[in-house]
């Protein structure tokens, strides 16, 4: 079982296909064919179902696509770690975001690293905190972003900016972002309402306790998307992060003004793992992506945020 093999594997798994992983292998048909043929001989199970509808998994293939999956990013990890001698920051980064800021911050740091730091290749994962905490744990990922944490050895975390939560409404509706209003004066308008699980939604629920409130519930969602979609088109209002809704309020899609309340403030943390080494361009990433984030905080760009972390907090030293 070699490298050559389990790349073959991760590539016929996702496209469905030998042609097709042959294409983006970079190689010809028969010579993926003979890399999964001498696995499964290796093995002495078959790892495919050939059907008309392609290449389909066996349950044994499934097992093993997980362990290669693995095998592969760890293989990725250490050449991120070894530093050529030209400085040369190079390798495949994953970090994990969060939905609401994933597409502004994203953007910044793409463009950042193609300019300064080309041959690192950044893969973005988004999910929301209880998922990427999950995988930093599970080292599916190498660093995050994230809102609100469990606690857990295997991770650090270091505080980056806390942020106002918004109530947005449909366009030409009384909410200006220049005149922030308590929940307690619009929660009877706030009827979309994020899934009981989701962390706004156990923040809500707090302040409304606190307040002697009851939410008012007319639909529930997990998908920040929808909640714009259900605002703008008068359903009811909701409540989002800033950056979540900052260009739509700007370009007249939704109407929107921070909320006053303290507990609908959120703090935005940088995880890293402590229990594996960060090579050298995850290090790079972590930086610059911080570099963004202050930038998008003092812009203004990042509205209703507070920039927390220490002076020097953008060095993220070798461990």
């Amino acid at each position: 079982m070699d490298v050559r093999q389990l790349a073959a594997l991760v590539a016929v798994a996702q496209t469905g296909s030998v042609t097709r992983a042959a294409d983006v292998l970079h190689l010809v048909q028969p010579a993926v064919s003979r890399q999964i043929r001498l696995l499964e001989d290796e093995l002495g199970v078959p790892l495919f179902e050939r059907t008309r509808q392609g290449m389909r998994l066996t349950d044994d293939g499934q097992v093993l696509l997980e362990h290669a999956r693995r095998a592969l990013s760890e293989l990725e990890r250490a050449r991120a770690e070894i530093r050529p001698a030209s400085g040369e920051l190079r390798g495949v980064v994953t970090l994990g975001l969060s939905p609401s800021f994933a597409e502004p911050i994203s953007e910044a740091l793409v463009r950042r690293l193609a300019a300064e730091h080309p041959a690192v290749r950044p893969r973005l994962s988004i999910g929301y905190t209880r998922h990427l905490a999950d995988w930093l744990d599970a080292a599916d990922i190498d660093l995050a972003v994230i809102y609100e944490v469990r606690p857990s050895s295997a991770i650090e975390t270091r505080v980056l900016l806390d942020e106002a939560l918004w109530v947005v409404g449909p366009p030409g509706s009384d909410l200006s972002p220049d005149r922030p209003v308590r929940f307690r004066d619009v929660h009877e308008r706030v009827r979309i309402q994020p899934s009981p699980t989701h962390a706004m939604r156990t923040m809500l629920e707090r302040v409304a306790a606190e307040q002697n409130i009851a939410l008012t519930v007319a639909v529930e969602t997990n998908s920040m998307d929808v909640q714009q979609r259900l605002a703008s088109a008068g359903v009811g209002y909701t409540v989002l992060p800033s950056i979540a809704v900052a260009k739509d309020v700007e370009r007249g899609h939704l109407s929107g003004a921070p909320l006053l309340d303290d507990g609908l403030r959120r703090r935005l943390r940088m995880a890293l793992p402590r229990t594996r080494r960060l090579g050298y361009a995850v290090r790079g990433v972590a930086e610059l992506l911080i570099e963004e984030m202050r930038r998008s905080v003092e812009s203004g760009a990042w509205p209703s945020a507070r920039w927390l972390a220490e002076p020097g907090a953008a060095r993220i030293g070798p461990r």
